[in-house]
């Protein structure tokens, strides 16, 4: 298909690189163009192929080089457009997904995650299923677009626990989460700002928030919670507090 969005792998895992081919060959917006061990081979093939979407491991055991390689060699290309840059990983570490967040990645999947698979990886790149234009190419995702998918992404891990959008302390997680999956301002706490956004003490948003929370463990199934909700909980109350709770999403999302 001419408008089919145009993907480029390189992953030395086999049963990885077999699990992204079988979810590809089922989407029709996407194509896979090439795929490769090595990242020096990769190169060539951006060079080659011109991929729209690039989905890289970092560490190529089984392969040559590794994915920082051909991140740092990438600029030597010289492309016209900025391709998607996904990278799937086993690594977990705060410092390097900050690295990588700074102009090198757009997203960062952690494999290890629960519901990590192909399939998730794609369902997230299927919101950007239009092909983009030569206007477009030149970034890849627009701020609406990238405020669209993160938007999505927290509501999705909030009603799998079902906090229930009628509850005020809903709004107030969310742009909580939002927040610090966004800002860069260190010198303003996340109550800080939702008092400043609402105008309100923090100690009543707060008293919301832990409303919404205590409802949401009175009312949603102890199955869902557990499945979706894998912090450890404090003893004596039996739920989260505020910030555990905002705190716990960030880093799972930020993954």
């Amino acid at each position: 298909m001419s408008n089919q969005i145009k993907i480029m792998l390189l992953e030395d895992d086999d049963f990885e690189t077999k699990a992204f081919e079988q979810a590809i060959s089922k989407r029709i917006n996407f194509l896979l163009v090439s795929k490769s061990k090595s990242s020096s081979e990769a190169l060539n093939f951006v060079k080659e192929f011109s991929p729209e979407i690039l989905i890289l491991d970092l560490e190529l055991h089984n392969g040559n080089g590794s994915g920082f390689d051909f991140l740092n060699k990438l600029p030597e290309l010289r492309l016209k457009y900025k391709p998607l840059i996904i990278v799937t990983t086993n690594i977990s570490s705060n410092i390097i997904y900050d690295y990588l967040h700074k102009d090198l990645v757009d997203l960062i999947f952690y494999k290890k995650q629960n519901d990590y698979s192909a399939d998730l990886v794609l369902d997230t790149l299927s919101l950007l299923s239009n092909k983009p234009n030569q206007s477009q190419k030149k970034s890849m995702i627009s701020n609406e677009e990238k405020h669209n998918i993160l938007s999505e992404i927290i509501n999705k891990e909030l009603d799998l626990i079902g906090i229930s959008y009628k509850l005020k302390g809903r709004e107030y997680i969310f742009e909580a989460i939002y927040y610090l999956l966004t800002t860069t301002d260190d010198d303003i706490t996340v109550f800080q700002y939702l008092s400043n956004r609402y105008k309100l003490l923090t100690s009543s948003i707060s008293r919301s928030i832990q409303t919404a929370i205590n409802h949401t463990w009175r009312t949603s199934a102890i199955e869902d919670l557990k499945l979706n909700y894998t912090a450890q909980i404090n003893y004596h109350t039996g739920v989260p507090t505020p910030t555990e709770f905002i705190y716990y999403y960030v880093k799972k999302i930020k993954v």
